[in-house]
């Protein structure tokens, strides 16, 4: 042992005698590497140059350091252990509205640059009393509704828990987000609340020393990660090949690689010779150890020559004797990965509810061969091993590509996110009873495949696109005449009414929007997507779920209360309803205020009696303004705020294939009289006549 010990002395002292003179570099060679009082290590940079890309470049201006490439954002800080750099950003406030009910939006994109928001170091902060959520995409991600208290705030602390302040975190790491204010009011004292992503140690500090931040027109700070590719780190000395994973919200993750200094060295590891022993322990001729800025020096014991000479030999002998058993291991590695492969199949099988499966196909030989399972060689195949170009859409729930299979068959397969080892039941329920949906307007589920990290669904594949697409795209082909929307609509009213009543266990949709209806190549309407989907008993009324759904296609009540019904389901499908009629997107904002949600806008438009000033030109030219107004009249009723006074599905689907009945497409004009929305229940449609005589 002493052999070795006098070869690690020889080694540290030839180390130590050339590190000694260099020092520690935290920018390029005749950059500057601070600005004011902050430090701008590589791969950030001041001046051409300097830094790694145009993303990363740093303007130093007044001694205060901005982020170029970013809105020119102050930097506050940048930390190379954690890649992140804090920026003051501007927040969202409700300062300029004096109507109780007011809602602003704020959006902030990164997409395209190497910055996240950091899931880890941010938290959704309101502040004030009323409601705030945070979109991506337009779909809910996350909220918080506060309530009011009469006094000042307090300084007990930093405590935002409901009272005038409320926090939630971040599922996973944004690009892009918007913020949705309504209704928020100022804390005592003040005119205006706020809602913002903020860096929580440093909002925790201010909340401590018993402050707000809510001032008009002001900043507050955030941590944006920011992310190397395994490329970029190829200049830096002290990098891993092993990058981490930031889980994305559109069901993807990506990698971020890092380089680090030792805990005794310092200077930029992103550099050639970046990192450098601290000057305390250069001189330490054993092992050095810095803890809390305190240096720990434990020489190494001194032994004679002759001990070192034959300390080499033992280090030469043993060198290779290692690459000797090196070279026996890789001999066995092929057949120890294959079986690894083998195990983490059966585990992920079983993991993701595999046994289930078979236990209910045992219990029920009806069920038998009903869900087909796929292997994952199998879908990696078909899907060309999930080719980013072979994406048709992503969602909240997972991403799905086209594949085809050895049959010839194009099938759909959706990668799903992460699934929650506690609802491992009811989503193999969903699988068996899915199986067997079999209706000409739901997308029939073919199989699974529970032998990956994550489940895969696989289902038939519906050529023409999503409705959105139709009805939203001016360059479609595809005439959306007044007969092919009143038979779009009925068919997906009466694939919801299905799922409602006419299957074993009734079955909630709870996503029901415009892009989760396809069109095949008939373009006939197929419900997809029962990724948030539940089933119910038949004794139960509701389930009661953490929200959610699709921002614009949510229901009011359901927001409000967390339970879900039925009538949830219909409020949705009227907000597809008056897509249909106006043309118009769920959330829009070029409409002001209230009316950038269609079904608010579409609500006021009913009661003043303006309606067909909205509906789209191309079916009001067609002239059939009582069917106009019949389908007008029924969407009013789906969207009622009471969920009680809204019909069922079954009743939807049978009033619109009434419509259909009375919409016979010919030369006859037909006149019309005044038709209107009362807002009583039991007055729903006033002087509704037809005209068969021609002009």
């Amino acid at each position: 042992m002493k052999f070795i010990l006098q070869l690690n002395i020889l080694i540290l002292t030839s180390l130590t005698s050339s590190i000694t003179t260099l020092t520690a570099l935290y920018a390029r060679p005749g950059c500057n590497d601070t600005c004011g009082t902050t430090t701008i290590p590589y791969p950030f940079g001041i001046g051409s140059d300097c830094y790694h890309n145009e993303w990363y470049a740093v303007t130093c201006n007044s001694s205060t350091p901005y982020l170029s490439a970013v809105n020119s954002l102050q930097i506050m800080s940048l930390n190379l252990d954690n890649q992140t750099v804090t920026v003051n950003i501007s927040m969202t406030s409700d300062c300029q509205n004096t109507v109780r009910n007011s809602s602003q939006i704020l959006s902030v994109d990164l997409t395209g640059s190497p910055f996240l928001f950091s899931q880890e170091h941010n938290r959704f902060t309101v502040e004030g009393c009323g409601n705030a959520v945070i979109l991506e995409q337009g779909n809910l991600l996350t909220g918080c509704s506060t309530i009011c208290r009469n006094e000042s705030v307090s300084n007990e602390g930093n405590s935002c828990y409901g009272i005038n302040c409320c926090q939630t975190t971040l599922p996973y790491y944004l690009e892009t987000y918007s913020v949705n204010v309504s209704g928020l009011s100022g804390l005592s004292g003040r005119s205006c609340g706020s809602a913002f992503l903020v860096d929580e140690r440093l909002y925790s500090a201010v909340r401590f020393a018993g402050q707000s931040v809510v001032v008009q027109n002001s900043s507050i700070p955030i941590s944006l990660r920011w992310r190397l590719t395994e490329r970029d780190i190829i200049s830096g000395n002290n990098c891993s090949s092993i990058g981490d994973k930031l889980y994305l919200g559109n069901g993807t993750s990506v990698d971020s690689f890092r380089c680090s200094c030792s805990p005794v060295e310092e200077g930029s590891p992103y550099l050639r010779n970046g990192c450098q022993v601290v000057e305390a322990c250069a001189s330490c001729m054993g092992e050095c150890q810095l803890v809390g800025g305190n240096v720990t020096c434990n020489p190494y014991l001194h032994v004679g020559s002759k001990s070192s000479t034959m300390g080499i030999i033992l280090g030469v002998s043993i060198s290779v004797g290692v690459l000797m058993l090196t070279a026996a291991t890789f001999a066995t590695y092929k057949l120890v990965q294959k079986t690894k492969d083998n195990i983490r199949k059966k585990r992920f099988f079983k993991r993701n509810g595999g046994l289930l499966l078979k236990q209910q196909e045992s219990a029920d030989e009806g069920l038998v061969d009903k869900t087909t399972l796929f292997t994952a060689k199998e879908l990696e195949k078909a899907t060309d091993y999930f080719n980013k170009d072979r994406i048709l859409g992503r969602g909240g729930q997972g991403t799905v590509y086209k594949g085809m299979l050895t049959d010839g068959r194009i099938v759909a397969v959706k990668k799903s996110k992460l699934v929650d080892e506690s609802q491992l039941e009811p989503f193999i329920n969903e699988v068996v009873i899915l199986s067997q949906v079999n209706h000409r307007n739901v997308v029939k589920l073919l199989g699974c495949c529970l032998e990956t990290e994550v489940p895969l669904l696989v289902s038939e594949f519906i050529s023409n696109g999503t409705l959105y697409a139709h009805i939203h795209d001016d360059s479609d082909e595809f005439p959306l005449t007044l007969n092919t929307r009143l038979r779009i609509a009925t068919e997906i009213a009466g694939a919801i009414a299905y799922l409602h009543s006419a299957t074993s266990i009734p079955i909630y949709h709870r996503d029901i929007k415009s892009s989760n209806i396809l069109l095949d190549d008939k373009y006939l309407a197929k419900v997809s997507d029962f990724g948030t989907s539940r089933f119910v008993s038949i004794d139960q009324t509701h389930l009661t779920t953490l929200v959610k759904g699709t921002f614009g296609y949510l229901d009011p009540e359901y927001f409000q209360s967390s339970q879900f019904t039925e009538k949830s389901d219909v409020y949705s499908f009227g907000v597809v309803l008056v897509e249909l009629l106006t043309g118009e997107k769920p959330i829009s904002f070029t409409r002001l205020d209230e009316h950038r949600s269609l079904a608010t806008h579409f609500m006021v438009a009913m009661e003043e009696g303006q309606v067909m000033s909205i509906i789209d030109t191309r079916i009001v030219n067609e002239g059939y303004r009582g069917e106009i107004m019949a389908v007008a009249n029924l969407a009013m009723r789906c969207l009622n705020l009471n969920g009680k006074n809204r019909p069922t599905m079954k009743e939807v689907a049978s009033e619109l294939e009434s419509i259909r009945t009375t919409h016979v497409p010919s030369t006859v004009q037909k006149s019309f009289k005044k038709l209107y929305y009362t807002g009583k229940e039991e007055e729903e449609l006033i002087d509704l006549s037809f005209d068969n005589s021609t002009s």
